[in-house]
């Protein structure tokens, strides 16, 4: 292998990635303004949430009920008729709606059970599932608060003293962010590593390339450090001026040791890259395989949803993915503070798999030349 090679022909693929400006916008909207959305767009806490009130009983504990929803987790309620609150929620002003009957105050100090209506909107599924907790949780203090004509409740028998680490504010906004950095990662270092073979092919300047003295391993060795590079100083970036910039975030650990981890997941990914390439004939072919590899890798690593609530065969069987690991070490080191003698196990799978992915991926580019001579 020549190092010079490498070294020219990787510089070749950043001269040909300048020359589409489509896709280095596409690479700076993936790890800007798609980070920032996809950190604040979908909170998991509830959030000024729209709630509306039908207070058919005008007393003084149906006031209380009414008074107890404030920000920021509801808006003011907004006060209704029964026969609005169909159309408002078909019109999607109100998450919730909950109604009171008449004689609800009577019926409550009598010791009868009167039903409170609640509709809720569960197209806002996340807004919808947390929120309906929260407000049965603040109708049945209110009323038990009114009954009991005091606020205190009774000593609980233990004092469980709460300590939120990593996150004290606990913001969706940050975990969302460095789970999307990560899931970016890995999108494009897959998808242009890809596209770069696709279009040597597609443009036909693959012969020219067989035709000069390099070596398939130089061919794809320029092409993964060249897109691992692109990916890299993308991520870097984002971590910067958005995750810490924009979004406030505090970097717990290294970021250099982040950035270290996230170069051999890149390895590994780039080299799965070239793999699917040499399989797809087309642009459109490699597409549908890239939607069919990185849904799996993403949904399943742990970045989601945990690994603990996957069945156990599922969790095995991801350990031989990339991102699981680097799921894991990112995590580690950005959210937790945790140096390498803590992640120092995923960085070994990450090489072990990189190497495996890169042997295989360079049998398979041999190959696909071998037919293409």
């Amino acid at each position: 292998m020549s190092a010079a090679n490498v070294w020219h022909l990787g510089v070749k693929e950043l001269r040909s990635l300048r020359r589409e400006p489509m896709t280095v916008a596409f690479i700076a909207y993936s790890f800007s303004f798609a980070i920032y959305v996809a950190g604040t767009s979908m909170p998991e806490t509830l959030h000024k949430a729209p709630i509306a009130l039908v207070d058919e009983d005008r007393s003084q504990l149906s006031a209380r009920i009414g008074d107890a929803f404030y920000p920021p987790n509801f808006m003011p309620p907004s006060r209704i008729t029964a026969a609005e609150m169909d159309a408002r929620m078909d019109a999607g002003l109100d998450t919730f709606a909950l109604a009171i009957p008449p004689g609800f105050q009577r019926d409550v100090l009598a010791g009868r059970a009167p039903a409170v209506q609640l509709n809720v909107d569960a197209t806002r599924m996340s807004q919808a599932f947390t929120g309906s907790g929260y407000v049965t949780a603040i109708v049945t203090e209110e009323v038990n608060a009114f009954v009991d004509r005091r606020r205190a409740e009774a000593a609980p028998p233990i004092d469980l003293a709460l300590r939120v680490r990593f996150n004290p504010e606990m913001k969706h906004a940050w975990f969302g962010a460095v789970m999307e950095v990560i899931n970016h990662i890995a999108m494009l270092a897959l998808a242009l590593t890809g596209a770069a073979l696709i279009r040597e092919r597609e443009h036909g300047t693959i012969e020219h390339l067989l035709a000069m003295p390099v070596t398939p391993f130089e061919i794809m060795a320029a092409k993964i450090w060249s897109m691992a590079l692109v990916v890299l100083a993308a991520a870097a970036a984002s971590l910067l001026f958005v995750v810490q910039g924009a979004l406030g975030m505090p970097i717990e650990g290294s970021r250099l040791l982040f950035l270290a981890g996230a170069a051999l997941c890149l390895f590994a990914v780039t080299s799965l890259g070239i793999f699917l390439a040499t399989i797809g004939r087309s642009m459109p072919q490699f597409g549908l395989l890239m939607i069919l590899v990185i849904l799996p890798l993403q949904i399943l690593s742990g970045g989601m949803t945990p690994r603990e609530s996957m069945p156990f065969a599922v969790q095995t069987l991801m350990l031989a993915s990339p991102t699981t690991h680097f799921v894991m070490l990112a995590q580690a080191i950005l959210i937790r503070g945790a140096g390498f003698d803590v992640v120092w196990p995923q960085f070994a799978a990450l090489a072990l798999i990189g190497a495996v992915l890169f042997v295989l991926s360079l049998a398979r580019f041999r190959k696909a030349l071998a037919e293409m001579a």
